[in-house]
């Protein structure tokens, strides 16, 4: 008779949780895209990672697409193309604001902040046998490889090169691509901007003699006057060609979502990224900066409902007027 009773509330149990599960993945796909950035980029290894986390975490498939960056993954979420994509914030405004070059004049408002990443910054590499050992000896002319077409590095080192009053020759390409065109001494100067380590730049110093130029106080006071990017230390640990501390800038990066992801599922992931740190290092090292507190970095996207009700819950106050309605 016990024996009865008990199968029985079990029984009653499952089937009053069971719906309750289903309600909590209703809309849930069965599958899901991560747009990233060129392979030998930091986006791409640290997409492809998340994604594949997210994917075991919670029984879905899921996976990376390479893409051009932050400007081209703002509008792969806005029209749905990709549900879930990785951006500056710099190109996340212009995106925003209809500047984008990719679609002119669309504004694209159905793109919703997750969760912060880590910043970009914005560094300078070169073979040691060119002579070039910081900005002032990039000479008239140089090429300089900016990363793929609309990427954070392309729409935004060009503008610093400009103010620092470097004349050079355009080149864009994947990260990779580029890396292997400066070995070869295709190309003078490639401006890197991606999360450090940089797997390109890593590679390219196993295999050539390079110098990772950064910024003196004067340089860096006119970019930061005039370009929404602020002061960061690349630390001399971080490559073993650097033997001290070099000074550049950045811009952070976050995780989006289309805003119409079901809340339940953005929710779920920004626990699981939030909640992980250490997971999220082992995926790459840049996730060090992906951690709760900075949240508040983000002051250009709205908040998807279900990843700032994480926050909320947790001690992290995302105002309602921040939330995407």
């Amino acid at each position: 008779m016990k024996l009865k009773l008990i199968l029985a509330a079990v029984a009653t149990t499952l089937t009053v949780a069971s719906p309750a599960m289903a309600q909590d993945r209703a809309g849930w796909p069965d599958a899901f895209t991560v747009g990233t950035a060129s392979q030998g980029g930091t986006y791409y290894a640290y997409g492809a990672g998340w994604a594949n986390y997210m994917a075991d975490e919670l029984g879905l498939s899921g996976g990376a697409e390479i893409t051009g960056g932050p400007m081209q993954n703002m509008a792969l979420v806005q029209t749905g193309e990709v549900r879930f994509g990785l951006t500056t914030l710099g190109p996340a405004k212009e995106s925003m604001d209809g500047n984008s070059p990719l679609a002119p004049g669309l504004k694209m408002d159905n793109v919703c902040a997750m969760f912060p990443m880590y910043e970009t910054p914005f560094s300078i590499t070169t073979l040691s046998s060119s002579g070039i050992k910081s900005i002032e000896d990039i000479p008239d002319g140089a090429t300089i490889g900016f990363g793929p077409a609309g990427s954070t590095s392309d729409t935004y080192f060009p503008k610093m090169m400009d103010i620092l009053g470097v004349k050079y020759e355009r080149r864009n390409g994947s990260w990779s691509d580029l890396a292997g065109q400066l070995q070869d001494g295709l190309i003078d100067v490639v401006a890197f901007a991606a999360g450090i380590p940089i797997p390109a730049v890593s590679q390219l110093e196993v295999q050539a003699d390079i110098n990772i130029i950064g910024m003196t106080d004067a340089q860096l006071k006119k970019v930061t006057d005039a370009l929404p990017v602020a002061k960061f230390t690349i630390p001399a640990s971080t490559y073993k060609s650097l033997d001290k501390p070099s000074n550049v800038v950045s811009m952070w990066n976050f995780a989006v979502a289309n805003c119409d992801v079901p809340d339940s599922l953005v929710y779920e992931m920004t626990k699981l990224t939030m909640e992980n740190n250490k997971k999220m290092v082992s995926i790459h090292k840049a996730a060090r900066n992906s951690v709760p507190e900075n949240y508040s970095k983000n002051n250009v996207l709205p908040w998807h409902p279900g990843a700032a009700r994480w926050f909320n819950e947790n001690g992290f106050t995302i105002p309602a007027d921040q939330i995407k309605q």
